[in-house]
């Protein structure tokens, strides 16, 4: 945290101050975010669980959803943050994760993978945080095998109603923090729609409110 005891934040969406707020955050994550997240990660996991075999995890941060994942996925974690990434290393060390194959430093809107390298791609919270969202997107999907899914846990804005004012007035407090509120489910269908290959094949809330929402993708056959 902070020198000052102040959250840690970010003057603006770029690159380099999203991956300022998240060393930052890197001491307190799973302190802070830990039981926040805890339903999106499981239901994410189960998810590329179903798929299995090379498994993408890109926003990996300190490793938290790594000792979930059955030891016969092959798992890979990218992160932009180098304090968090030391994190999920000393995580992978001291729980004997032998199946883990990989942990980088690496932006999500540039993979330096091969394309179809992952059956499953797995972005938990990290949609609405980097600054590109669509061209982290076209990544998952390159990277992803032709059949293969991407996996989506994501907080989807409100449209209107008290919900949607609300998250308008907190957008740049958030923004600071790593963030956006205001991201409606219109941009990721957007994407889809324009987007060669890909299809929504699953949509559901979370519990216990409904404010974050998993997101299935598939890359067709033919991709």
């Amino acid at each position: 945290m902070a020198g000052n005891g102040a959250l840690p934040t970010v003057d603006d969406m770029r690159t380099e101050g999203v991956a300022r707020a998240y060393d930052r955050w890197a001491p307190v994550y799973d302190l802070v975010f830990g039981r926040v997240f805890a339903r999106g990660r499981s239901a994410a996991i189960a998810a590329a669980e179903r798929v299995g075999g090379r498994i993408l995890e890109v926003g990996v941060g300190t490793g938290i959803s790594l000792p979930q994942y059955s030891a016969r996925s092959r798992l890979v974690g990218v992160d932009l943050s180098a304090p968090m990434l030391e994190k999920a290393r000393e995580r992978v060390a001291d729980l004997a994760l032998r199946n883990v194959e990989q942990l980088e430093v690496m932006d999500a809107e540039h993979l330096a993978f091969a394309d179809a390298s992952f059956d499953v791609v797995v972005a938990q919270y990290v949609v609405t945080a980097v600054p590109n969202p669509e061209a982290a997107l076209d990544e998952f999907l390159r990277v992803a095998r032709p059949g293969g899914e991407i996996v989506i846990t994501t907080r989807i804005g409100a449209d209107k109603g008290l919900r949607g004012a609300i998250e308008s007035l907190l957008s740049p407090v958030v923004n600071r923090l790593g963030w956006r509120t205001e991201f409606s489910w219109q941009r990721y269908q957007d994407w889809v729609d324009r987007t060669a290959g890909v299809s929504v094949i699953e949509r559901r809330p979370l519990p216990p409110l409904g404010h974050f929402s998993l997101i299935r993708l598939r890359k067709s056959d033919a991709a």
